[in-house]
């Protein structure tokens, strides 16, 4: 495949072009101004961009999808990894700072992620449940994802999810989560079965999760606007839903704190 018009066409493949022409032209002229004003850097070390790539690797991110995402040829960021064995030279050291730029600016986004690349399910669990949580019937949602019912709650209980679907049911969560069920067609029974099957898990709903905590490992659902506290865990009772582990966790903590204060003498 040709290279688009551009310097690097000019000066690799001998175009001569006005696009080509008129990219040289203004290539000199700003590395004219960059030698006058001190801030020429036509290298940059490379380095970062290999801990970088790695990193993407790292995340399921194969180099085609990183060199795709970046506009930068594939066969570059070989050189920057493991040099060029066919001609035995070692790993790039410096590069050229737009190729360095554009590489570090690749972020390992669901997005980016190859469609069928295996990710956690966390993020994809948790709208699913939150759907459920506010009267979804599963059937309703596998439809909603053009799969098969049956397919639903095993895809909610394996250890990965293919990041097309994670993609597909992050739309979903985004398209639903304020709808009411009853209006796309599920039963006032169905809402019901739903919301109890959700409760007796102790699903959380939409209301108990920010948007950045759904995917974040470290998080848990916030139902009271109190939760992990002690008054959380009281909120819980006030509104009778089962305490999540933060407010467990701090009612435990301020009642082990009160015995070894002993009595009297609790603040």
């Amino acid at each position: 495949m040709s290279r688009p018009h551009g310097y690097a066409r000019y000066r690799l493949d001998g175009c001569r072009c006005y696009t080509c022409g008129w990219a040289r032209s203004r290539y000199e002229e700003n590395r004219t101004k960059a030698l006058i004003a001190g801030t020429w850097e036509p290298w940059v070390d490379a380095e970062p961009v290999r801990v970088h790539v790695r990193y993407l690797q790292s995340c399921e991110m194969g180099l085609r999808a990183i060199a795709a995402r970046a506009g930068v040829d594939r066969k570059r960021l070989q050189a920057v990894l493991n040099g060029r064995p066919e001609r035995g030279t070692p790993p790039q050291k410096t590069m050229r700072p737009d190729t360095a730029a554009a590489v570090l600016a690749v972020e390992p986004t669901l997005e980016n992620l190859a469609p069928n690349t295996p990710i956690s399910p966390l993020g994809t669990r948790r709208r699913a449940r939150a759907l459920v949580a506010v009267g979804w019937p599963q059937q309703h949602l596998a439809v909603h994802l053009g799969m098969d019912p049956g397919n639903f709650g095993t895809m909610l209980n394996r250890e990965h999810v293919l990041a097309r679907r994670a993609l597909a049911v992050r739309a979903m969560y985004d398209a639903l989560w304020r709808a009411d069920p009853a209006d796309h067609g599920a039963s006032l029974g169905g809402i019901a079965r739903a919301r109890a099957y959700a409760a007796d898990r102790g699903w959380a709903p939409p209301g108990a999760w920010d948007d950045d905590a759904l995917d974040n490992p470290e998080a848990h659902p916030d139902w009271t606007g109190q939760c992990g506290t002690v008054q959380g865990f009281w909120a819980h009772r006030y509104i009778t839903a089962p305490a999540c582990p933060p407010c467990r966790d701090a009612f435990n903590a301020d009642g082990r704190k009160r015995s070894a204060q002993g009595p009297g003498k609790a603040g």
